[in-house]
């Protein structure tokens, strides 16, 4: 009975009771406004109850049911702040974020969404493909467990298979991207074209997304194995036992303080020697006191003793996704610097393709030149005066022959000018 009024999820009308403030004036029958919440009138209902959101409940012996759930019940049952339920919104887009809370781990990777206590997994309900390949997944190693002993807690199994998920589903988008990005960069690099660089820009621009989020999870994974605190608040069920075995040793003490006026009391109904009675009140204080210090004890020497083989081995299980999610990052890197390349590659091809241009445009204008050359010469005998020079025709033609050789050898010094300057070679 003590155990159901601590879990609210263990009572049937769980939501009707956090959410009766919501219905404090009923709609009547005459379809007048409806109030709903205190003081805010003409709001309607979205989805079933005022707040609430649907999760995914998963135990430890592999059940799970979905549950309607309003944000103040999963704060009180969890021991969460308002702004880490904020991180598991789905109309918002948060980085991927691992927090260790008193009662709770808060994980958002990907489309994985959840929080992970010492007994249960509260899932954010989605359609997505990989939350409900989640909770299957973990629903089958969850059963499947139950016949075998593990040594690893419940919330780093389902922090594990969070962990995994995250990974695949990154490294099954990089690898799409290399198999889509790859041909395109090599028909780019043999044929540049607008359409070709317009699909190297988008995929360019899903490539820098992809990594933000590939770095994202890298940092965090990182930022838990190197500080020890950290992993150390992930430990719920340690902590849990260790709250059970402080009340337990505060249950003890009280009774072992109650004791003596008991005692006393039974003396005077009883007729016992005052020696007999002192000495029995004596001999059960000491084994309340023996057993309670031996209890409080063994779980302070564990926890203590325990406590660097606990992290290490925390550490070692994040520490075999970090070295994935760099395999990851690493990939991602190496197709950033081939597109790097191949960019290297183009720039080189147009800047050839302009010197080109330059080269063939200078030759043109030395030509342009020559020509105007040429008719400047033809444009002065073409004027209405009189000369010698008009009087025979064979001048004429001995003119024109003259100022087309000048102009041919002035073309000739042109070229042996820019090869001696290496302007082009010829």
């Amino acid at each position: 009975m003590e155990q159901e009024s601590r879990n609210p999820f263990l009572q049937p009308n769980v939501i009707e009771s956090a959410n009766g403030y919501s219905s404090r004036i009923n709609p009547d029958k005459r379809g007048r406004q409806n109030f709903i919440g205190p003081g805010f009138p003409g709001l309607k209902k979205r989805g079933h109850t005022l707040g609430n959101r649907s999760w995914i409940k998963i135990e430890q012996n592999g059940n799970s049911r979905v549950v309607e759930l309003d944000k103040a019940t999963v704060m009180r049952h969890c021991s969460l702040p308002a702004r880490d339920l904020r991180l598991l919104d789905p109309l918002f887009i948060y980085p991927s974020t691992i927090l260790g809370r008193e009662k709770a781990i808060v994980v958002s990777l990907e489309q994985i969404r959840c929080i992970i206590t010492a007994d249960e997994v509260f899932l954010m309900n989605s359609l997505d493909g990989s939350v409900v390949q989640y909770k299957s997944e973990l629903c089958k190693r969850l059963q499947r467990e139950k016949y075998h002993s593990d040594d690893l807690a419940f919330e780093f199994k389902a922090l594990e298979l969070a962990l995994e998920f995250a990974c695949l589903t990154l490294d099954t988008q990089v690898k799409e991207l290399e198999m889509e990005i790859h041909p395109v960069l090599d028909e780019l690099a043999k044929s540049i074209s607008t359409l070709n660089l317009e699909r190297v820009r988008r995929f360019k621009g899903h490539l820098l997304a992809l990594t933000q989020r590939v770095q994202k999870v890298y940092d965090e994974i990182e930022h838990l194995m190197n500080d020890d605190g950290d992993m150390a608040e992930m430990y719920l069920t340690e902590k849990k036992q260790r709250n059970l075995c402080s009340d337990l040793y505060d249950q003890v003490q009280g009774n072992d303080d109650t004791s003596g006026p008991e005692v006393g009391l039974g003396s005077k109904s009883a007729p016992v020697s005052p020696v007999g009675s002192a000495s029995g009140a004596h001999k059960l204080q000491r084994a309340f006191s023996n057993v309670s210090a031996h209890k409080h004890g063994s779980l302070l020497g564990s926890s203590v003793t325990g406590e660097t083989e606990n992290i290490d081995q925390l550490e070692m299980l994040l520490e075999a996704y970090f070295v994935g999610i760099d395999n990851t990052l690493n990939k991602l890197l190496s197709l950033k610097e081939y597109i790097d390349d191949t960019e290297d590659l183009i720039n080189i091809k147009l800047g050839n393709v302009q010197n080109k241009l330059i080269k063939f445009e200078l030759l043109l204008t030395a030509a342009t030149f020559l020509a105007t050359v040429f008719a400047v010469v033809t444009a002065v005998f073409g004027m209405n005066f009189e000369d010698e020079v008009f009087d025979e025709p064979s001048r004429f033609h001995w003119v024109v022959s003259t100022s087309a050789v000048l102009c041919g050898v002035l073309y000739i010094c042109f070229l042996l000018y820019f090869k001696h300057k290496k302007v082009f070679p010829l």
